[in-house]
C-alpha cells in the first residue's frame, strides 16, 4: 500500500487534534444527552458541556460566553452576519478578496435590494484604508473584511479597519476562519461587532463554527431560520454536544500554544522559501510575506501551470486556491484581485502546513517540489 501523501492543505482544513477526539468520544456514548432536555441529568450534563465550550471560544477570541452563537460553521456564521443585517437601500462594504460565501451572501443582499461596494486590495493583499473611509455613505449598515486570507495567508488590519467603520457609525464584520488559533485575537480591544469563526480550521471537529455577536448587536441581527429559540434566537436547532465540546477544547489548546506553534511554522516556512528560492530563482511570493501567518505559502513560478506541477508530485497533498472553489476551471478570483496575470494566478500553489507538519516533511517537500520544476523547465 503505497504512503499517505505528506498534507499540505491546512488551510483547507486541519486534523483533529487527538486531544480534541478524546474529549469528544463521552458525549458520543455515555453521555449523549440533548443539551436543551431540562429535566433529568443527561440533559444536565450536556448543557453543562456545551457552556464550558462556549467559554472556552469565548476566551481564545476575548469575548464574553453570552456572545458567542454557535452555527454549522463559518459559512453559516457569515452569512447570519451579513444577511441578518441586510435591509432594502442598505449598504455593505467588502472586499474583492474574501472568501466565496462572503461574496455569495453580499450578491444575495444585493439582488434584495442593497448596495455593495467592493473593494480592491494592493498588491500585497491589503487594503487601503483610505478607499475604505471613501466608501462608507449615510447608508452603510456594515463593513465585513476578513482577518486572515484563506488562499494568501495575508492578515489585514481589522483593527484599523473597524475604528474607520466605527467614526460613522458602521458595524464591522470579520471573517476570522483562517485567523484564530493562528493570530492573536481580542474583539474589544480591535473593536469587532461580528465575528465568524470555524472549528475544523483550527484542529476542531467539521460541522461546527461560531458567530460572535456583540451584546449591543444582538437585537439589530435577524435570524436567518426560526425554531427553538436556541442560541438567543439567533440559531434556533438542537446543539451538537460532541462538536460542541471538540470546539472547546480545540480553542482552548490554541490559546495555550499558538505562540510556540507560530515560531516553529515560520522558522520552517523561512527554510522552505530559501531551498525553493534556490531551485527557482524566479518564484513569485503571492501577497505581502511579512504579514501573514507562518503556516502559509502562496507561490507561482512563471512558465509552470500549477495543475501540472502537482500532478508530478503525487507524494504531496496540494491545492491551488480554496477548496471551496477547486471544481471551478478558472484562476482564482483572489488571486487575480491581487492583480496576477491569468497565467501567473493559474500557475499559483497554496503550500499550508501546521501543528502536525515536521520539518522532515517539509524538508522533502520542498526537494519534491524542487524536483518537478526541473523536469517541467527540462532546458
Amino acid at each position: 500500500m503505497r504512503d499517505a501523501p505528506i498534507y499540505l492543505d491546512y488551510q483547507a482544513t486541519t486534523p483533529l487534534d487527538p486531544r480534541v477526539l478524546d474529549a469528544m468520544l463521552p458525549f458520543y456514548r455515555e453521555r449523549f444527552g440533548n443539551p436543551h432536555s431540562a429535566t433529568h441529568a443527561y440533559g444536565w450534563q450536556a448543557e453543562e458541556a456545551v457552556e464550558a465550550a462556549r467559554r472556552h471560544v469565548a476566551r481564545l477570541i476575548g469575548a464574553k460566553p453570552a456572545e458567542i452563537i454557535f452555527t454549522s460553521g463559518a459559512t453559516e456564521a457569515n452569512n447570519l452576519a451579513i444577511k441578518g443585517l441586510a435591509k432594502p437601500g442598505g449598504h455593505i462594504v467588502t472586499v474583492a478578496t474574501e472568501h466565496e460565501c462572503v461574496l455569495a451572501a453580499a450578491e444575495a443582499v444585493e439582488r434584495g435590494g442593497m448596495r455593495v461596494t467592493y473593494l480592491p486590495v494592493m498588491a500585497d493583499g491589503l487594503i487601503d484604508l483610505d478607499q475604505v473611509t471613501a466608501a462608507l455613505t449615510p447608508e452603510t449598515v456594515l463593513v465585513s473584511v476578513m482577518a486572515v486570507n484563506n488562499e494568501f495567508g495575508v492578515i489585514q488590519n481589522i483593527q484599523e479597519i473597524a475604528a474607520l467603520a466605527h467614526t460613522r457609525g458602521v458595524a464591522f464584520h470579520s471573517d476570522a476562519a483562517q485567523a484564530a488559533g493562528k493570530i492573536a485575537l481580542d474583539v474589544r480591544a480591535q473593536n469587532i461587532d461580528l465575528m465568524s469563526l470555524s472549528a475544523h480550521k483550527l484542529y476542531g471537529p467539521m460541522g461546527l463554527g461560531a458567530l460572535y455577536v456583540h451584546a449591543g448587536m444582538a437585537d439589530r441581527l435577524k435570524p436567518l431560520a426560526h425554531g427553538g429559540g436556541q442560541e438567543r434566537g439567533l440559531r434556533p436547532g438542537t446543539l451538537p454536544t460532541p462538536l460542541c465540546v471538540g470546539f472547546g477544547e480545540a480553542c482552548r489548546i490554541a490559546l495555550a500554544e499558538f505562540e510556540a506553534e507560530a515560531a516553529r511554522l515560520l522558522a520552517m516556512r523561512d527554510r522552505l522559501l530559501e531551498q525553493l528560492r534556490a531551485s527557482a530563482p524566479d518564484m513569485v511570493v503571492n501577497g505581502s510575506l511579512t504579514r501573514r501567518i507562518p503556516g502559509n505559502l502562496n507561490i507561482a513560478f512563471p512558465g509552470i501551470e500549477a495543475e501540472s506541477l502537482i500532478a508530478r508530485l503525487p507524494e504531496l497533498a496540494l491545492a491551488t486556491g480554496s477548496a471551496c472553489s477547486s471544481a471551478v476551471n478558472e484562476p482564482s478570483h483572489v488571486l487575480t484581485a491581487l492583480g496576477l496575470s491569468p497565467e501567473l494566478a493559474a500557475g499559483s500553489l497554496r503550500i499550508g502546513f501546521g501543528r502536525f507538519t515536521t520539518e522532515a516533511e517539509l524538508d522533502r517537500a520542498g526537494r519534491l517540489i524542487a524536483a518537478a520544476i526541473k523536469d517541467l523547465r527540462p532546458c
